[in-house]
């Protein structure tokens, strides 16, 4: 496989990960994809299958896992997600950079089988409210809903901060300054990695969710 990148947004929704990974590729047209994932889920009004996701039944899903095809997958919710080597391979064929919105326990398995060219970015909002904001201000999802997201919210990044893998922490305050900040992850060697746990924004982000009830 030739040489490419792989670029693995993580972070809570609201974080703003599918509108950076929409600028970087502005930036360079055509050199910058979405992975398109697997998954046993029903698809909605206006998906379009091979696009937003590779629609399949969940036989066929085990069918790809069980013969190692999938780099990473994961059930949520009911619903077999993953993301196949295949799929992989097709982006970073021709030395690509591949965008990738998963969760932790994704990206951990992606950075596991491609150490080399893995760059890890977890994303957070300026503050806990603004995250707590920008979720209720959808008005798409039930309170309920709210608070599991963020509880996921609080839970990864305690994960991330426990984590062994190189992981950068990106505030996306400024949509172009956090834009620059992923470019400069695909720099060749990348920047060192960061200590999360020594991030202010984390541990402003941290200490607030940890005294937010509907994060428990």
């Amino acid at each position: 496989m030739a040489e490419g990148t792989l670029l693995v947004l993580v972070g809570p929704a609201g974080a703003g990960k599918t509108t950076l990974a929409h600028v970087l590729q502005t930036r360079t047209p055509g050199r910058r994809a979405f992975s398109v994932s697997h998954t046993t889920r029903p698809m909605r009004p206006k998906e379009i299958d091979g696009k937003d996701y590779y629609f399949v039944d969940r036989p066929a899903f085990e069918t790809l896992r069980d013969a190692g095809g999938f780099a990473e997958w994961a059930e949520v919710h009911g619903n077999l997600y993953g993301t196949s080597r295949a799929e992989i391979a097709r982006l970073l064929g021709d030395g690509n950079t591949a965008l990738f919105d998963i969760d932790i326990v994704g990206a951990h398995n992606l950075w596991r089988l491609y150490p080399e060219q893995v760059r890890l970015a977890f994303l957070l909002p300026p503050t806990w409210q603004v995250l707590v904001d920008r979720l209720l201000n959808r008005g798409t999802e039930t309170l309920e809903i709210v608070r599991r997201r963020l509880r996921t919210a609080r839970l990864e990044l305690h994960a991330v901060c426990d984590s062994p893998a190189p992981w950068h922490v990106v505030v996306n305050d400024d949509l172009q300054v956090a834009a620059d900040h992923l470019e400069a992850l695909l720099a060749v060697p990348p920047p060192p990695a960061e200590n999360p746990r020594a991030h202010p924004a984390v541990l402003a982000f941290l200490r607030d969710a940890e005294a937010d009830p509907r994060a428990a």
